[in-house]
């Protein structure tokens, strides 16, 4: 099967999204903007088959993968109405496999992320507690190779100087400070408009998959590694 890849049309549609950021002039262009929506379904619908060869996700339809172009304004300063940029997301499926993947294609911008966004309070204390008790463990896992050379180390909100219940000495008060579990990929436009774009999106999120199996495991035991889900 051919390679699905991201249109030049695509981009420039984003780029002339983003200076007429309007209704009249969207609606002028939907046609263009059908068109790229049905590319980036083409690519998504790809990325998807890649990744379900070595993972398994929760949805496996581009177009339901594809996140809203129409922006929610009535609570935002920013009255825009329309997001100039692609963007899906992947939950991996079953109880047992834990963790999602997101990505946003926006010319000067284009990136993928993925881990845990918003863990619940229970997941939380869960994390931290293996924090405590395993941060060498974690320290090797955040080292890997595949890791670091793909995505850096760990982003993603934090508590300004401790958690409750672990001093601020804690040898790993640099990770137990963390609310959310992330990582980060940029990609040149350049990048994004490669014919092995999908390949290199599905490549990258694999190697992220210690981490996330890791985490699965932790957030579907408890502290005896007793199965709870």
């Amino acid at each position: 099967m051919k390679e699905a890849l991201i249109d030049k049309q695509t981009f420039q549609f984003l780029k002339s999204l983003a200076k007429n950021n309007n209704r009249p002039w969207f609606d002028n262009h939907k046609d263009a903007y059908l068109e790229s929506q049905e590319n980036m379904i083409a690519f998504v619908d790809r990325v998807i088959l890649h990744m379900n060869k070595h993972d398994e996700l929760e949805i496996k339809s581009g177009k339901k993968s594809l996140l809203r172009i129409y922006r929610d304004i009535r609570f935002s300063k920013d009255k825009t109405p329309y997001a100039p940029r692609f963007a899906f997301h992947f939950q991996r499926a079953t109880k047992l496999k834990r963790g999602g993947y997101y990505a946003n294609i926006k010319p000067g911008n284009s990136f993928i992320a993925c881990g845990f966004f918003d863990p619940n309070k229970e997941d939380l204390k869960r994390i931290r507690l293996d924090i405590d008790s395993n941060y060498k463990e974690w320290n090797k896992l955040l080292k890997l190779k595949s890791i670091a050379d793909n995505w850096g180390g760990l982003y993603g909100e934090q508590v300004a100087t401790k958690p409750m219940g672990f001093p601020i000495d804690h040898p790993a008060i640099g990770l137990l400070r963390f609310k959310q579990f992330l990582f980060h990929h940029d990609f040149t436009d350049q990048e994004v408009l490669s014919p092995d774009f999908a390949m290199d999106v599905n490549r990258i999120f694999k190697t992220a998959r210690p981490f996330l199996n890791y985490m699965s495991e932790l957030l579907t035991t408890n502290l005896n590694g007793e199965l709870i889900v």
